[in-house]
């Protein structure tokens, strides 16, 4: 029996029953189509890896059912029965698996990534997107009716066994929904049954259009978070209207563009964030509740089902990271790679128009480039010295391959600096990708020798065909007048995120980076008055927007000090001279300075090298100082190459 009972339950839906009760939400992946928008074997793969894993349900994300209606630039298009072959193909890759395959159906409305945006009112949004939006008139609202029934009809057609309608996330339908974004004055603004009618009209053009029997969930928000926006009375009222005209299922959300409370939320806020939402609305319906908002782990999920406050989990981004998760689950078998909550390969990406990915996960989109991992044609012995991210990346993969593979590591445990990072406020989960490497490189029998620094005599008695050198960064020290004459106290990042916390109450830290506000985040905290300096334009412009906005919000509630485009003009004794914004500030009575300005590569071990026939690879942050993502990544694809 599984651990996850409930989970692993079949659900029925209108007339399809699901296996589990596990939906892969949609996702705007923004890859995985041609130059017509129709889906290519990149997309396709994507989701049989998924399917493969698992998962009771899937959702295609950002089906666009208009040509004003494309939210981002590579994303399906399913105005125009030409697309229905591709989505076909795609359809047959899932059938040797039992899931359930669907595609959400949206316009983007005002939230377009395009200057033909159109909306009910002509009301820029609130965020992220600029631009002013075109008022649609009702001929054209009609047209809009009958384009969701037209999209709906053709993934069916395609084979697909239902869709969803996005009408969250302040999208097109949020937009008719609510008050901040519809100030119209006709049958579709106003009164409530006036901004829902939109969204009725189209559900029957759907079931008409589709048939009655073709299952149709809506996404709603259970609340928008922002001034004037949707609520969760307003959700209260609209659930059992939405069963009444042939909803199969509600999917409940919350947020949109510029929103209190970020649809998309990092690590910093807590797991299961809108399940209260979904738990409220079921109260009201009869129909199957989804549930979602950073839900990643099974044992959540199962208990989400067997208390009753859902009756199915969506998972996104815990999809991202591992695919295979609920087949783990369900079979009790291997670690499950998890979402660290960042934000940063997902929504940052396809925010920037670039494609999506995964921070722990590289595979992400390259799905289709990329066979089962097979041994290694010649197994090799493989050193790995360093054992941060980058090393363990590489030793998992290369011992995945058949290689024997010994890691050595200086310090007593594994992580390297990254394990200083998640001992930040609110970023402990952060370190759940350590766990997870620990774990598999223990399965996997790398030999793993901690307190063991690299030496000439080591490498003689491992005699490796192949070395590669993770031995990571140390902390950059600026050149700036006066600061060798200081007498403040003068810290780095790494040895107060290690445990060394200054002396005093007024701590400056020089930098502008996420090191650095995550640092000033530490001591804050901790009780310190902060007062940060950024000698460039952003602060943490290497992090997701969606997880600086948590940051900043924290540092703003401690009351630290944050100035940019520094100009440092020298140090005092106790305190420092600064231009910034055309302004010559002075501080003093400093307790203590704290560098986080940057990192330099470690790369001495490669002396130790020379004259030997082995073949040499520096990666991570002994090649150049870099991200998470870059690290993982690297390590992963230097020991395929093996």
């Amino acid at each position: 029996m599984s651990a996850y009972p409930h989970v692993f339950s079949p659900l029925a839906i209108g007339a399809m029953t699901v296996k589990n009760r596990l939906l892969m939400s949609a996702m705007s992946i923004n890859f995985g189509v041609d130059e017509n928008g129709f889906v290519t074997d990149q997309l396709s793969a994507y989701f049989e890896a998924r399917a493969r894993g698992g998962v009771g349900a899937m959702l295609v994300g950002g089906g666009a059912v208009h040509p004003t209606g494309i939210e981002l630039p590579d994303l399906p298009r399913l105005w125009d029965d030409a697309c229905i072959p591709s989505l076909a193909r795609m359809v047959d890759t899932m059938r040797p698996y039992d899931v359930r395959f669907g595609v959400q159906l949206m316009h983007g409305g005002r939230q377009s990534y395009h200057d033909q945006k159109v909306a009910p009112s002509p009301i820029p949004a609130p965020a992220v997107v600029k631009g002013v939006p075109r008022e649609l008139s009702v001929a054209e609202i009609q047209e809009l009716v009958a384009a969701f029934g037209s999209a709906a009809r053709r993934c069916r057609e395609a084979g697909f066994d239902f869709i969803e309608v996005h009408a969250a996330h302040g999208y097109l339908i949020n937009q008719f929904m609510s008050p901040n974004a519809n100030q119209r004055r006709d049958a579709y603004g106003g009164c409530f049954d006036n901004r829902i009618r939109f969204l009725l009209e189209l559900l029957q053009d759907i079931k008409t259009r589709a048939g009655s029997d073709f299952p149709v969930g809506i996404r709603i928000n259970g609340d928008d978070y922002i001034a004037d926006g949707w609520t969760l009375d307003d959700a209260l009222r609209l659930a059992p209207v939405l069963e009444a005209h042939g909803a199969d299922y509600l999917h409940v959300s919350a947020g949109v563009y510029g929103s209190r409370e970020l649809t998309i939320p990092s690590l910093y806020a807590p797991q299961g964030c809108f399940l209260h939402l979904a738990e409220t609305v079921k109260r009201t319906v009869t129909i199957p509740v989804v549930a979602v908002g950073r839900i990643k782990q099974l044992d959540m999920a199962d208990a989400v089902v067997a208390a009753g406050q859902a009756d199915m989990v969506a998972l996104g981004r815990a999809l991202l990271a591992d695919p295979e998760m609920p087949v783990k689950g369900l079979e009790g078998r291997g670690s499950v790679r998890p979402c660290i909550g960042c934000c940063l390969g997902c929504i940052h990406a396809v925010l920037q128009l670039e494609p999506g990915g995964c921070v722990v996960n590289p595979d992400v989109g390259r799905e289709y480039n990329l066979a089962e991992e097979l041994p290694a044609a010649t197994p090799r012995r493989v050193l790995v010295a360093g054992g941060g991210p980058a090393g363990m990346a590489a030793a998992r993969m290369a011992a995945l391959r058949g290689h024997r593979v010994t890691l050595v590591e200086a310090e007593n445990q594994l992580g390297g600096l990254f394990r200083l990072a998640s001992r930040a406020p609110g970023r402990q989960e952060a370190g759940d990708i350590l766990k997870f490497f620990t774990d598999e490189l223990e399965c996997l029998d790398v030999d793993l020798r901690l307190e063991t620094p690299l030496t000439e005599g080591l490498i003689d008695a491992l005699a490796p065909d192949v070395a590669l050198l993770a031995t990571g960064s140390l902390p950059a020290m600026p050149v700036i007048r006066g600061f060798s004459k200081t007498r403040m106290p003068v810290y780095t990042v790494v040895e107060v995120m290690d445990g060394e916390m200054p002396a005093g109450d007024r701590m400056l830290v020089l930098g502008g980076g996420q090191s650095a506000l995550m640092l000033a985040d530490y001591l804050a905290e901790a009780g310190k008055t902060v007062t940060v300096l950024n000698r460039g334009r952003h602060f943490a412009a290497e992090m997701s927007s969606n997880d600086r906005f948590y940051l900043r919000e924290r540092l703003n509630r401690h009351g630290v000090e944050m100035h940019k485009n520094v100009a440092v003009d020298g140090f005092t004794s106790h305190g420092v001279r600064f231009r910034s914004q055309d302004r010559a500030h002075t501080l003093d009575g400093l307790d203590a300075l704290v560098v986080s300005e940057g990192m330099t590569p470690i790369r001495e071990a490669r002396s130790l090298f020379k004259g030997r026939e082995i073949d040499v690879h520096l990666i991570g942050d002994a090649r150049e100082a870099r991200n998470l993502m870059l690290a993982i990544g690297e390590g992963e694809e230097i020991a395929r190459t093996l």
